[in-house]
């Protein structure tokens, strides 16, 4: 074994004494087939014993393919067909690897497996294929021998010759084989042809393995061409340009790059930029003049430039300072909202004084800088509820001021490039939505709009509400840095306004730069007005309705407001208008009227049925029911407390999706009412004896805060004593564990929702009695005010005389008799003429 060993003669005289059992060798990733030479590198223990026993003998072995790889496969592991192969040549290699030539020479079948040990053994059975002569076998010889020649046609690498070799052959099962053992199928594929008995169906199935590669190999021709033709087209390109060149050098003439670059120049002269701009533009365009336009580069210096030359570096607009226009254009814009008009026409007045008086608009200071004064850089907050005029104020103080006006949301925004721009690094690079939007106006001074600047997210991208504090500071955006354009550009000039839904979520650096200024919810008396005076002709408008083709009663929208809307603002209720002008216009256009009037009797015919019931309905006078007052996000609620007891051992529920700081507050209720037991009228030992149960509907709803810890005890001690709440009175403050009421915040909404809901008495701290200056006239002109220092006023006040027995206990004892409950009355505050409260 250590050399060649030699080969013995071979004939069909081998087949036909073959044996009935042959030694079987697996072969892996490959397929033996008849009448061909298939070399092979053998490994393994036991097969290295096979081929050393079967040179010693006849040399046949029996091959067959693995199915599942495995280092020593077993019967289950191969099929079950194979060919009879003929040992011609082993020499052992390195790694004592047998490296074996073997020639194909028939079909075969395994009838049974015989050993495994030492090598595989199977008695097999010869399985010659079936051909014959037939009109469709020739046809199918043909058409095998044409497409072989046309794939080796696509095939430069392979001999010339060999399409004549194809074309000699006769036996069509030579053909077949040898075309199959050269082509590029898979093992699972030829082991399918091998099995195929039918010489007709192998033919078949080789025509489709060869006309899928012919498509291969046309596609990869067709590729490579293309690939060749396109580096050629290229090379030519750039000789021709090499030449033009060189022709335009000799004529004297300019390539385009040097006529862009004159145009350039003189707009960077025009553009008025600062002197930092001005050498960076002259910079770049020095690095565009010495590059070919073909460059990368090119384009991105070429888009650079277009930035920085059309920015408005000195184009202002003059601003109208006429108090009286622009009173009446806010007055013409919004209705009521005095504070944020008296704060704009403070920032007209002291512009205009400045203007006269002195010129300047920045003060000098010691050491020579200019600082620019506060009143004038102001940058304005309005705070409030979704559907108060907020951004529309923007607009009415553009249009007052005659400045151009730009928004820009801030909703969800995560990115501090969208605010300081991309670096120019970045591939498709531009600059931040702040110098897109100045651009975008053509001045440095419009009315510039942050809208929703509590709804800034912040992730790994980065902060950009830190990126809005050089923005929004009025000492340090006169050299505002934007990352694309690298340069300081001064925006001093523009009249920053954000707004929000809420204060919390602005960071407080943030929120320091900023002025403040609330708006509030409005009264059902302003809603009417706002809708009779805005709202109806602009639906009136934007249905193509004319004026007096359809006619709102007052009555008719103060029903809508009360029985169709539940909101601080006037958006819904716009909508509601909207619905009823769109049942006009369908009238009008079928003609079944001229002129459409809604009267309060018919809002339902046009608005489908009530979403919303007067909240006087809820308001029963039974033991355990409070009437409370809470803020939202999107103005003020009317909370209904409700406190039950059931015979226990003195636990206590709480229910409504209560935060942390109102189960305090509740825990606190309850402390407050065992320890003040006998004050209250209530046997302390009922404690012992019930559980009580807190809940605050709606249950849905998530809930949280201390200002509903008056109206706990009130509902606690109401249950407890059987006296009922009055209806009328709806009651705010935080409660201590002594009984002291603390102040709250959002009182000018809380009223409001008081007012919307029918209240006619509030129960507030005595320290919170200040802000009843911010309620309207009509607020507080209708209801009456009860400033509080301790919860014993608060159920003086409150809770009725007469004791009722407590609904939820059925009678559980422990209520003492009527005679022993304190009586009094706690008087309201004197109105004077105005209204306000001393």
């Amino acid at each position: 074994m250590a050399q060649s060993m030699r080969d013995k003669p071979v004939g069909q005289s081998l087949l036909a004494s073959l044996p009935a059992e042959l030694p079987i060798l697996p072969l892996r990733n490959t397929v033996a087939l008849p009448q061909t030479i298939l070399p092979l590198m053998v490994g393994t223990e036991r097969s290295v014993r096979l081929l050393e026993k079967a040179v010693g003998g006849d040399r046949l072995v029996g091959l067959l393919t693995v199915k599942e790889q495995a280092e020593d496969p077993m019967p289950g592991q191969m099929y079950e067909r194979g060919t009879i192969g003929l040992i011609h040549r082993v020499v052992r290699g390195e790694d004592n690897e047998l490296q074996v030539l073997v020639q194909g020479l028939e079909r075969f079948k395994v009838e049974a497996w015989t050993a495994v040990d030492p090598y595989l053994q199977a008695r097999i059975q010869l399985a010659p294929d079936q051909d014959e002569e037939s009109l469709e076998a020739e046809a199918l010889h043909r058409s095998l021998v044409q497409a072989a020649n046309a794939v080796i046609a696509l095939m430069p690498n392979l001999p010339a010759g060999l399409g004549q070799f194809l074309d000699q052959i006769q036996d069509r099962r030579q053909l077949v084989y040898l075309i199959a053992s050269n082509s590029r199928m898979e093992p699972g594929e030829l082991q399918a042809l091998l099995e195929q008995e039918s010489m007709n169906e192998k033919m078949r199935q080789l025509l489709a393995h060869l006309a899928h590669e012919k498509e291969v190999l046309s596609l990869t021709q067709k590729i490579s061409e293309d690939a060749q033709e396109a580096m050629g087209k290229q090379q030519r390109e750039y000789l021709l340009r090499q030449q033009l060149e060189a022709i335009r050098r000799e004529l004297g003439e300019v390539d385009e790059t040097q006529a862009e670059a004159p145009q350039y120049r003189q707009k960077i002269e025009e553009a008025g930029l600062s002197k930092e701009a001005r050498e960076q533009a002259l910079r770049e365009l020095e690095r565009m003049e010495k590059m070919p336009p073909q460059s990368a580069e090119y384009p991105v210096i070429k888009t650079y430039l277009d930035w920085l030359v059309e920015l408005p570096w000195n184009k202002i607009s003059d601003d109208n300072l006429d108090i009286a226009h622009a009173r009446q254009v806010l007055d013409e814009d919004h209705y009521d909202l005095q504070e944020v008009k008296d704060r704009i026409i403070e920032y007209l007045a002291v512009r205009k004084m400045v203007n006269e008086r002195g010129g300047k608009s920045v003060e000098q200071g010691d050491d020579g800088q200019g600082e620019q004064s506060e009143t004038m850089g102001a940058i304005l907050c309005f705070v409030g509820p979704p559907g108060v005029g907020k951004t529309s104020l923007g607009r009415s103080i553009a249009r007052a001021l005659g400045r151009e006006f730009t928004r820009m949301s801030l909703g969800g925004m995560r990115d501090e490039a969208e605010i300081r721009g991309h670096r120019r690094t970045y591939v498709g690079a531009m600059p931040g939505r702040i110098i897109q939007a100045i651009r975008r106006t053509g001045t440095r001074n419009p009315v510039f709009m942050l809208d929703e600047v509590d709804k800034i997210g912040m992730d790994w991208r980065g902060d950009p509400a830190s990126a809005l504090l050089e923005v929004l500071d009025p000492q340090q955006n006169s050299s505002f840095r934007d990352h694309y354009l690298d340069v300081d550009f001064d925006l001093s000039d523009v009249i920053f306004i954000t707004t929000a839904n809420q204060l919390d979520p602005i960071p407080e650096p943030l929120r320091d730069r900023m002025e403040i200024l609330h708006l509030d919810g409005y009264t059902e008396y302003e809603k009417t007005h706002i809708a009779q005076r805005f709202l109806i002709p602009r639906q009136i408008r934007a249905n193509g309705l004319r004026e007096g083709e359809i006619l709102f009663e007052e009555s008719t929208l103060r029903t809508i407001i009360r029985d169709y809307t539940r909101e601080a603002g006037v958006r819904s209720l716009e909508r509601e208008i909207g619905r009823a002008c769109r049942k006009a216009v369908v009238q009008i256009a079928s003609g079944e009227a001229q002129t459409v009037q809604v009267t309060p009797d018919d809002v339902r015919t046009f608005l489908g049925k009530p979403r919303y019931f007067f909240d006087a309905t809820e308001r029963l006078e039974i033991p355990g029911v409070a009437t409370g007052l809470a803020w939202t996000p999107v103005g003020g609620d009317v909370l209904y407390i409700e406190a039950s007891q059931s015979r226990g051992k003195g636990q206590l529920t709480l229910t409504g999706q209560l935060g942390d700081v109102m189960k305090e507050s509740a825990q606190i209720a309850y402390s407050y009412a065992q320890a003040k037991a006998c004050d209250l009228g209530v046997d302390p030992e009922l404690f012992e004896r019930i559980n009580l149960h807190i809940h605050v509907p709606a249950g849905a709803v998530p809930k949280d805060g201390p200002s509903a810890g008056v109206t706990m005890v009130t509902a606690i001690v109401s249950q407890l004593t059987g006296r009922p709440v009055r209806s009328e009175v709806g009651m705010t403050g935080e409660v201590t564990l002594l009984g002291r009421v603390m102040p709250i915040g959002g009182l000018k909404m809380k009223v409001l929702a008081a007012h919307r809901a029918g209240l006619k008495t509030i129960i507030l701290p005595k320290r919170n009695e200040i802000d009843l200056d911010d309620l309207p006239e009509d607020v507080r002109q209708e209801m009456t005010f009860l400033p509080v220092e301790h919860i014993d006023q608060v159920l003086e006040a409150a809770l009725l005389q007469k004791t009722v027995e407590p609904i939820a206990t059925g009678g559980v004892d422990g209520v003492l008799p009527k005679e022993a409950i304190p009586t009094g009355s706690l008087e309201p505050l004197p109105v004077d003429g105005n209204g306000r409260e001393h």
